[in-house]
C-alpha cells in the first residue's frame, strides 16, 4: 500500500475536525493539549473534548479537536483527520473519517487490508520504530511516541513550529532535560512528515486573531476561582469524578491567596470528608456559623446528600453545591457527560422541597455563577445548586478573559447583629418574614438574645417544636413562597427572538454551542427558530413569556427522560403538548447534527 494517495478533497482552512485515538495511560494527554494550545495561540477558535475511560490504564481513549473560524466548536460526528494509534479501535475509528479525509497511523506495523477505504488517504508514520531508535527507556519510548505523532501533525496541519517551541519552553521551565527530549521527539515526527508527504493537508491551520482577549480554561478551575472571589472560606468534599479538580483548584488558589502573609496561617479550611453525606453536613455547619461554605460533587454524591439537603431547606441554612454532572444511574459511566441530575437537585430530599438551581453553559459562567450562588444561598437561607457537567468542568474551553467587579459586596441576606437584637422585644427565628418570605437569622456567638434551636423536625414560626398541622403548614407554605420569590433573582434566560418565529428551541448548559450552530444549519433548510437558554430555576417571568409566545417548542437536553421539559411543565403554565424533546444521553458531548436530526424528525411527523 502506498504511503499516501492523492485525496480529492476541498480545502478546509481553519474549518475541520481531528480525532486522536489512543490507549489510556500512554501519555497522549500532553501531546493532545500541546496541539490544542498551539492552535489557540495561533488565534483560531478551537475546542478539545477528552473522551477517556474511567479506569487507570489500558482502555481506549480519544481526544477530539474541532477548529472553526466562525466559532462553531461543538463536537463533530465525522472527522477530516483520524490519528489511529490504537489497534483495538481501528475499525470504529476509520469508519468515522469523512469521505475524502485522512488517517494517520503508526506504520511500524502493517495496516490490515480490510481497513482500507478507497475514499480515505492513509498517512503511515513509523513512530514506534523511530522512537525505539532515538530513546532508551521503554516508558520514555511510549511517551515520546505521542510527542513524535504531535510533531507529524504540526507539519501536516501547518501549525507554527515556533509556537510549539514556546509552549514547550513554558511547560518545561526549569526542566531542561524534559524539554530537550520533547523537542527531539517533535522534530522526529515533523521531519518525517515533511520529507514523505505533501504538506500541509487541505485541512490546515492559518493564523487568525479570533482568540484575542480570550483564555483557555476548564469550568472546574473557573468555578473554584469564582468561589475564592465570592468569599468562600470553607469547603468540604469527597473525591468523585468529574468534580475532584474543582476542589483541587480551590485548595491551590486558597493556598496562594488565603494565607496570612505575616503569620503564614491559612484563612481557609478544606476538609475531605468520609463520604458525601458528611461533606454536606460540614458545609451546613460552617454556613450556620457564618462562613461561606460549599461542596463539589456529582450525581452519586447528590444521592447520598439527600437527607441533609432536606434539613438545609427546612431549617433554612445556606449552602452551595456544585454538581458536575456525569452519566448515571448508579456508578454509570463516570467519565461521560449527561444532564440527568436536574430533577434530583430541583426536588432534592424526601418531603416537599424545592431548590434554587443555576445552569452555567461555559467556564466564564461557572466563574460568575459562583458568586451568584453564594448570594442567593444567603439571601434566601437555603441550599443552592450549580449544575455544570463533565464537558464544561473537565475540558478546556476558549473563554472570554474572566472579569471581576471590584465593587462587589456579598449579599449576606438578613443577618441580625447584637445591636439589632437588643432593639427587639423578642427574637424568633422564622418570623417575621419580609416581602420575599425570608426571616432574619443570627450567627452563633453574636448575642445570647439571638440564640435558637436549629431543628429539622416539625417547627413553628417561632422555631419551637410542633406536630400541629396548622403550625407545620404555616412554615412549609412560607418556604414555598420564598422559593417563588427567588425567581426574580435567578439569572435571566438568554433569548434570541429576532426571527419572530412561532417555532423555538429551548436548552440549557453545555448544549448551547451545538444548538446555536444547529439553528444556523436549520435556517439553511428554511427552518427558522427562536432560541432560549435557561440559566436558573425557579423560572422567572422571561421564561414564562417566551414559552407563551411560541406555538411549537423543542427542548434540547442531555438525558433520557426529558428532565428540563418535565420541570417546565411542572413549574410553568405551558401546555405539555406544546413541548417536544430532542434528547442525547449516550455520554458524548452534544453535536449540532444531533440537534438538526432531532428537530427535522419532529417537524416531519
Amino acid at each position: 500500500m502506498a504511503e499516501q494517495r492523492v485525496a480529492q478533497t476541498r480545502s478546509k482552512v481553519n474549518d475541520f475536525a481531528l480525532k486522536l485515538a489512543n490507549v489510556n495511560g500512554t501519555g497522549s494527554s500532553s501531546a493532545n493539549n500541546l496541539l490544542m494550545r498551539a492552535i489557540f495561540r495561533m488565534g483560531v477558535p478551537v475546542s478539545g473534548k477528552n473522551l477517556f475511560p474511567s479506569n487507570i490504564q489500558g482502555l481506549p481513549t480519544w481526544y477530539e479537536i474541532r477548529v472553526n473560524k466562525d466559532g462553531h466548536v461543538a463536537r463533530a460526528r465525522e472527522y477530516d483527520l483520524m490519528v489511529a494509534m490504537n489497534g483495538q479501535t481501528y475499525v470504529r475509528d476509520i469508519a468515522e473519517v469523512t469521505s475524502g479525509g485522512f488517517t494517520m497511523y503508526d506504520s511500524s506495523w502493517p495496516l490490515d487490508r480490510d481497513l482500507i477505504r478507497e475514499d480515505v488517504t492513509y498517512l503511515g508514520v513509523p513512530l514506534a520504530e523511530m522512537c525505539n531508535d532515538e530513546f532508551r527507556g521503554p516508558r520514555e519510548r511510549i511517551l515520546m511516541k505521542n510527542i513524535a505523532c504531535a510533531g507529524a501533525l504540526v507539519a501536516m496541519l501547518g501549525i507554527d513550529m515556533e509556537v510549539i517551541k514556546q509552549l514547550l519552553t513554558e511547560q518545561f521551565a526549569g526542566k531542561e532535560r524534559l524539554r530537550e527530549s520533547n523537542q527531539r521527539a517533535l522534530r522526529l515526527g515533523h521531519d518525517y512528515a515533511t520529507s514523505h508527504f505533501d504538506h500541509p493537508l487541505p485541512c490546515r491551520i492559518e493564523a487568525m486573531e479570533a482568540t484575542h482577549g480570550s483564555i483557555l480554561i476548564d469550568g472546574n478551575t473557573a468555578a473554584a476561582l469564582g468561589c475564592v472571589y465570592a468569599g468562600a472560606t470553607v469547603a468540604a468534599w469527597y473525591p468523585i469524578t468529574p468534580s475532584t479538580s474543582l476542589m483541587d483548584a480551590f485548595a491551590k488558589y486558597c493556598a496562594k491567596f488565603r494565607r496570612d502573609p505575616e503569620t503564614g496561617r491559612n484563612n481557609y479550611l478544606v476538609l475531605q470528608a468520609e463520604d458525601e453525606l458528611a461533606a454536606i453536613g460540614m458545609v451546613l455547619g460552617a454556613s450556620w456559623a457564618g462562613a461561606r461554605a460549599f461542596t463539589s460533587t456529582s450525581g452519586p454524591g447528590i444521592s447520598l446528600m439527600q437527607e441533609l439537603l432536606g434539613m438545609g431547606y427546612y431549617a433554612e441554612i445556606p449552602a452551595v453545591v456544585f454538581d458536575v454532572q456525569r452519566v448515571g444511574p448508579s456508578t454509570g459511566m463516570p467519565t461521560r457527560v449527561q444532564q440527568a441530575d436536574i430533577l434530583a437537585c430541583a426536588y432534592a430530599s424526601h418531603g416537599d422541597t424545592k431548590h434554587i438551581l443555576l445552569f452555567p453553559a461555559h467556564p466564564a459562567e461557572c466563574f460568575e455563577m459562583a458568586a451568584t450562588a453564594f448570594d442567593l444561598a444567603e439571601r434566601f437561607q437555603t441550599p443552592v445548586f450549580v449544575l455544570s457537567d463533565l464537558d464544561i468542568g473537565m475540558n478546556d474551553w476558549v473563554s472570554p478573559a474572566l472579569t471581576w467587579d471590584d465593587s462587589y459586596v456579598p449579599d449576606r441576606g438578613r443577618v441580625l447583629d447584637a445591636a439589632e437584637l437588643r432593639e427587639l422585644e423578642v427574637y424568633h427565628r422564622y418570623e417575621p418574614a419580609d416581602a420575599e418570605s425570608v426571616a432574619a437569622r443570627t450567627l452563633p456567638g453574636v448575642s445570647e438574645l439571638g440564640a435558637y434551636f436549629t431543628r429539622g423536625s416539625g417547627h413553628t414560626i417561632e422555631g419551637g417544636y410542633t406536630e400541629y398541622p396548622e403550625e407545620y403548614q404555616a412554615v412549609l407554605d412560607r418556604l414555598a413562597r420564598k422559593h417563588t420569590s427567588a425567581a426574580e433573582h435567578t439569572p435571566a434566560p438568554l433569548v434570541d427572538e429576532r426571527a419572530h418565529s412561532p417555532f423555538a428551541i429551548v436548552t440549557l448548559g453545555s448544549c448551547e454551542l451545538a444548538v446555536l450552530e444547529a439553528i444556523e444549519l436549520l435556517a439553511e433548510r428554511d427552518v427558522i427558530a427562536d432560541y432560549m437558554r435557561i440559566r436558573g430555576f425557579p423560572f422567572g417571568a422571561g421564561v414564562r413569556a417566551f414559552l407563551e409566545s411560541h406555538e411549537t417548542i423543542v427542548v434540547v437536553e442531555q438525558n433520557r427522560d426529558g428532565q428540563l421539559r418535565t420541570l417546565l411543565t411542572l413549574e410553568t403554565p405551558v401546555s405539555k403538548e406544546k413541548l417536544r424533546s430532542v434528547l442525547a444521553y449516550g455520554g458524548y458531548p452534544l453535536s449540532a447534527e444531533d440537534v438538526v436530526d432531532g428537530v427535522t424528525k419532529i417537524l416531519e411527523t
